[in-house]
């Protein structure tokens, strides 16, 4: 007896069918790129940056131009106008909390006093509870696997609690943004929490942010059933948050967020919009792949302290012969810096000092073996336009997974700290009120004659 397929089975056989046709009339000669001079990625081959808009509140820079050559330096991350480094040093200097701070520099163009600094504070205090309900009918009676799309459903979702979601004037965006800065830590966690009971299996426990803790420490306060942590383990989280606050106005989720600002929208669909990039493995998704990267690294070497085993791994994952077959290292290269991430710079010297407090010392000599030996085989193995070094996300991942945060929230850890970078720049593309972003894209498809149906 033959048994008829079911009728999922034939749908998914013909969209297999469907996909093949669509990948076929889809894909384009890649010599008209260059015929076109079309800068892929809006980035030229040596990795510089096509200028679509001017901006005040992040610069990334990575090299000079000398006699139009293009000269690669370490790198450096400047928010408006202030060197990273010396914004770090400023406030670790002192013993403080730092991401505040810097939410109120990058949204109003100037430090703060220590008065001013207290009052930006009690105002997010004040915006940190969720709307009555919100967190049981919103998040915890709808758990998802994905913490991002939790993110992301939830910021469309208050715009139906807000009683002006649509007025763009400065002062209701500005309203709005605070806002939202001061929930994400609780959606994120509550999100997590819900995910871990529903899909395994785990104790439900809901802690409400406590308005005396800074937002690195209720992070960690929110998240963990006894709601201990050490002053290291806030400062690490802390400074993760300041360095992924913002990173210039040709990001990938900040130049999504000029794009639907441009457009007259609201503000929950800008920042939902700005949500869906960063959820990718190319963008804030980045540092899971370094942890899962480097778990299959540790069970393929046997001798950590071996260059000669690592640098064999490295290949492997060069040949695709190795962890996920992409061909890549995560962790190493970025779209702009070449000598150095300035962010990665500054978070090994604090790295070093966490591993040491966890017992982790030997992971961490693993970590920087591997930062060592990759762009060595990366050079060895393919032609370079520019050099290669580790990113933030090569010991972002490192710190979030000592620190006990599970996967899940690698990213959305990352979205709480890069909001405040695409609130100022939303505010930044309103106060400009330039033209609608609409770039142009040629079309090289031959023209062709309509064919009647019973022609074809």
């Amino acid at each position: 007896m033959v048994t008829k397929p079911h009728k999922q089975d034939l749908n998914a056989q013909k969209i297999a069918e469907l996909s093949e046709l669509a990948r076929k009339n889809g894909l384009i000669d890649p010599e008209l790129f260059t015929k076109y001079e079309v800068k892929r990625g809006l980035r030229d081959i040596n990795g510089r940056g096509v200028l679509v808009g001017l901006t005040e509140i992040g610069e990334v820079h990575a090299y000079i131009v000398d006699e139009n050559e293009m000269i690669p330096v370490p790198g450096r991350l400047i928010y408006r106008g202030i060197d990273i480094v010396d914004l770090v040093n400023g406030f670790m200097s002192e013993g403080r909390y730092g991401f505040e701070e810097t939410c109120y520099l990058l949204l109003f163009g100037e430090l703060p006093t220590a008065a001013e600094l207290e009052e930006f504070k009690q105002i997010l205090n004040q915006y940190q509870k969720l709307p009555n309900g919100f967190a049981r009918d919103i998040i915890l009676k709808a758990p998802s696997k994905d913490m991002m799309n939790v993110l992301a459903r939830s910021v469309l979702t208050l715009y139906s609690y807000d009683d002006n979601p649509d007025d763009i004037s400065i002062q209701n965006v500005l309203r709005q943004c605070l806002k939202l800065i001061a929930v994400f830590p609780s959606i994120a966690v509550y999100g997590y929490q819900a995910h871990s009971h529903y899909h395994g299996n785990n104790s439900l426990f809901i802690h409400s942010p406590q308005p005396e803790l800074s937002v690195a420490e209720n992070i960690l306060y929110m998240l963990r059933p006894d709601c201990k942590y050490t002053k290291l383990e806030a400062t690490l989280l802390d400074l993760a948050l300041v360095l992924h606050a913002e990173h210039g106005g040709g990001n990938n989720s900040s130049f999504v967020t000029h794009v639907v600002t441009s457009s007259g929208t609201d503000t929950y669909s800008v920042i939902a919009a700005a949500l869906g990039p960063l959820k990718g493995p190319r963008h804030g998704g980045a540092n899971i792949k370094v942890v899962q990267m480097f778990e299959d690294l540790k069970q393929n070497v046997k001798d950590w302290n071996d260059d000669d085993e690592i640098r064999c791994y490295l290949e492997k994952l060069l040949n695709k012969e190795a962890f996920d077959r992409s061909g890549l290292i995560y962790g190493i290269g970025h779209a702009v810096y070449s000598i150095s991430d300035p962010r990665a710079v500054i978070f090994k010297d604090y790295v070093a000092r966490l591993a040491q407090e966890k017992g982790l010392e030997d992971e961490y000599n693993l970590y920087a073996k591997v930062e060592n030996l990759a762009p060595e085989v990366i050079s060895k193995a393919r032609r370079m336009y520019k050099g290669v070094s580790a990113n933030v996300d090569f010991y972002s991942g490192f710190v979030y997974r000592m620190l006990n945060i599970p996967l899940e929230l690698f990213t959305p850890i990352f979205a709480i700290s890069r909001i405040a970078g695409w609130s100022a720049h939303r505010i930044e593309e309103i106060v400009n009120a330039g033209k609608i972003i609409r770039p142009a894209y040629k079309c090289v498809c031959p023209r062709r004659e309509y064919v009647p149906m019973a022609q074809r």
